[in-house]
């Protein structure tokens, strides 16, 4: 259960490196379970049989826990490689593919501009996608490490202008829980 860094030298970014933007975290809105529903029929309707899984992941699958207004979705492939067995069908539905990471799991993030949708394309039985519902589920089990992820979230996202940066504000904190996580596991 090793953490995984993409290859750096690898450029992901297939259109481009976004632009900026002001990280903002907001209450849990009730609304999101509901929202993530709705996406995942047409993220089913438009792949049919090649989406192997749908899973609504990140916080705002989370009851309770501040987010940014992002839902993240967990699809699984056959093969994330293949992009014409499920990107054009994908972007029909309007998402765009944004970043490409060979060397990450075979990882592809495609979004969807509204409602907010980062759409990570996974294959079977892949390591991160395992720790994404691991976490999901083991915060929604965990009133404290709840807690504690939500104040390490508010505080991360205070003037930041990158998700990267957020990301590794917070990162102390999550690998914290990562290890309780996975040491209850037997993992470790």
């Amino acid at each position: 259960m090793r953490h995984y860094d993409a290859d750096p030298d690898e450029d992901p970014w297939v259109r481009g490196k976004p632009a900026p933007e002001r990280v903002a975290v907001v209450p849990y809105d009730p609304a999101w379970p509901a929202r993530y529903g709705q996406l995942e029929a047409q993220v089913r309707e438009a792949l049919g049989p090649a989406a192997l899984a749908v899973e609504h992941m990140g916080s705002t699958a989370v009851p309770g826990l501040p987010a940014k207004p992002v839902i993240d979705i967990d699809l699984t492939v056959a093969d994330p490689a293949r992009e014409d067995a499920y990107v054009p069908a994908l972007e029909a539905a309007g998402y765009l593919l944004i970043l490409r990471e060979p060397s990450w799991h075979q990882h592809r993030l495609l979004q969807l501009a509204a409602p907010r949708v980062n759409l990570h394309v996974f294959g079977p039985d892949c390591p991160e996608n395992i720790r994404h519902r691991m976490f999901r589920d083991w915060l929604r089990q965990h009133d404290a490490d709840r807690d504690r992820y939500a104040q390490a979230k508010r505080d991360a996202a205070a003037g930041v202008m990158q998700v990267m940066e957020y990301n590794k504000r917070k990162e102390d904190v999550l690998r914290q829980i990562y290890e309780r996580m996975f040491r209850a596991a037997g993992f470790i």
